[in-house]
């Protein structure tokens, strides 16, 4: 039996989680642009420090994939699809709402419409395969030891901020650097 099943995880766990990675997200991708570009780009269409799309993706993985947690072939080419389904849709629909365009793979190999990339979605599967067999285990005991008090309180406040981000960037989303418009 998994220990998600055993240990009964409650909603704010995946609450966490999702925060937990897409904050992740919006470092590493923060990160990359630094590198490649020298200049900081906040990649998100929200203003505050994540991109939904990573926490999202973590969530789905977790609650999916958890039971194949000794199997990580298996976690590596399901996350591989999964994501990779994920950011195409998510990539569509920016596009289609807001007529712009966050990402684009156009200039990299075996890519689909700009939206998505062989490259990309390798480093999905390996970004899932390790949160669903390392991550997620150790970050559930680190969590398990918070009071549920601390844990509801602190993911009931990053609920209303992220609420508050979300309602503001439908009106008025953020556009940086690395972003062009259809």
């Amino acid at each position: 039996m998994s220990y998600l099943v055993k240990n009964s995880i409650d909603f704010m766990y995946y609450v966490w989680l999702f925060f937990l990675t897409a904050i992740f997200g919006w470092l590493w991708e923060g990160i990359l642009y630094l590198v490649k570009d020298e200049s900081y780009v906040n990649r998100g269409f929200l203003t505050g420090p994540w991109l939904p799309i990573y926490g999202m993706g973590a969530v789905l993985l977790e609650l999916l994939f958890h039971k194949w947690r000794n199997r990580p072939g298996m976690i590596f080419f399901s996350s591989m699809l999964l994501c990779t389904v994920l950011e195409y849709a998510a990539g569509w629909y920016l596009e289609s709402a807001w007529g712009v365009k966050w990402w684009d793979y156009s200039g990299m190999p075996f890519h689909l419409h700009g939206r998505i990339c062989l490259l990309s979605s390798v480093l999905f599967g390996i970004g899932g395969m390790l949160l669903v067999w390392a991550v997620s285990p150790l970050f559930f005991a680190l969590y398990r030891r918070l009071s549920m008090k601390f844990r509801v309180g602190l993911g009931l406040l990053a609920i209303g901020l992220f609420v508050a981000d979300a309602a503001y960037s439908a009106i008025s989303p953020h556009v940086g650097a690395g972003i062009t418009y259809r």
